[in-house]
């Protein structure tokens, strides 16, 4: 019984940490069409400084791990629309689905997986910063493959819907 107090004990703890951590709003299955893709031609107003596909995944895992680290393993993000905080562990950074959307602003798309093997499909935006990358914000996208939002290109921008 003392076990499963400090167990429930943690876990309200990780939960409130969460939520005062978590100031963004927000799957195993492959959707291409469904996110934006790297433009092809790079603008004139575009910085000089080139972010590399690698880096970007470096940047997202390592935010990821980091954060997970201080949360006893997880990563926990809150949803807004079921207002329950999900606690989660990273299945993958899509390396095929990292993107330029905006000036010194990046995109990647994540899968993570919950204790109950519910797939979670959460979309990093990230910005250039003078030390590198940094999480601006992160949308969760896909909920067991069913999408909450989708993307549609305009003029060359990729515009979420």
């Amino acid at each position: 019984m003392k076990s499963i107090t400090h167990k429930a004990t943690f876990i309200v703890y990780l939960i409130g940490l969460s939520l005062l951590t978590i100031s963004v709003s927000a799957v195993a299955q492959e959707h291409p069409k469904e996110h934006p893709k790297e433009k092809a031609k790079e603008s004139s107003k575009e910085s000089a400084r080139v972010i590399s596909k690698e880096s970007l995944a470096e940047a997202i895992a390592s935010y990821i791990q980091t954060d997970s680290e201080l949360k006893g393993g997880y990563f926990i993000y809150y949803d807004k629309k079921t207002k329950k905080p999900l606690i989660l562990t990273i299945d993958k950074v899509h390396k095929d689905k990292l993107a330029k959307v905006d000036e010194d602003k990046y995109f990647a798309c994540t899968d993570f997986k919950a204790a109950d093997g519910q797939t979670y499909d959460l979309d990093f935006f990230m910005t250039s910063a003078g030390a590198g990358l940094q999480v601006s914000e992160i949308m969760l996208h896909k909920v067991q493959g069913k999408p909450r939002y989708g993307w549609y290109e305009q003029d060359g921008i990729w515009i979420r819907k």
